[in-house]
């Protein structure tokens, strides 16, 4: 079993799927011949069965700097994907923001999310946002499924991380028009195409704050009488 093992790490290996991928590909084979009755080997059926039934995350992984998205779009690229780009506050996630990041996801093979930092997001929003601290965002973020990246970024625009990126699909909310989205003109000078993505009504960060607020506000001039 131990030179089956090996044997598989070996081909994940010279596929160039990395040390870290190989392990878990030989594990996962291992794990179903395992379960069968005497000498046996897994087929290509069984073991995409068995990866796609057992996904695997881990958070920090789909955090990134400017230095290793580069490095992971440029995978993605080799591989013939396809990179998608948005961003966001995404302070205090509601389903308009799940419905946004899965829409922009199925205009892609790969989706990067630009998350605005605690500073910028203060700029943009006022003294008493975000509510939720930058390291809190990109984690709820990184949980989702269908986003592949996360990169935080401490412009009041993520026109220098798209000029990095070099998205294929740039995509936001369609509160916005497409004259209106940062990086269009950039990104359809090389080819790539902008996306508006339809948004949940009265769904947003700002009117949850109010909700939360108003009971507040009531029991206060309540007490005052």
């Amino acid at each position: 079993m131990l030179l089956t093992r090996a044997y598989r790490t070996h081909c994940a290996l010279v596929c160039d799927a990395g040390a870290r991928n190989a392990a878990r590909l030989a594990n996962a084979a291992a794990g179903v011949v395992v379960a069968k009755k005497g000498t046996s080997q897994v087929t290509a059926n069984e073991l995409r069965d068995v990866l796609l039934s057992r996904p695997h995350f881990e958070l920090r992984e789909k955090i990134h700097d400017i230095a290793t998205i580069k490095g992971g779009v440029a995978a993605w690229r080799k591989e013939g994907l396809t990179v998608g780009f948005t961003n966001g506050c995404f302070d205090l996630l509601h389903p308009g923001h799940v419905q946004l990041l899965c829409e922009a996801r199925s205009h892609c093979d790969r989706l990067v999310v630009g998350l605005n930092s605690d500073a910028s997001v203060k700029r943009l929003k006022g003294p008493e946002r975000p509510i939720q601290p930058e390291t809190a965002r990109l984690i709820v973020l990184a949980g989702l499924a269908f986003v592949d990246a996360v990169i935080l970024f401490a412009q009041d625009t993520p026109l220098d991380l798209i000029e990095t990126i070099r998205p294929d699909v740039l995509l936001k909310g369609a509160d916005y028009s497409i004259d209106q989205v940062v990086g269009r003109d950039l990104v359809e000078s090389y080819g790539g195409k902008v996306v508006l993505v339809e948004l949940v009504p009265d769904s947003s960060t700002t009117l949850i704050v109010k909700r939360l607020k108003a009971p507040h506000a009531v029991a206060q001039r309540a007490g005052a009488n």
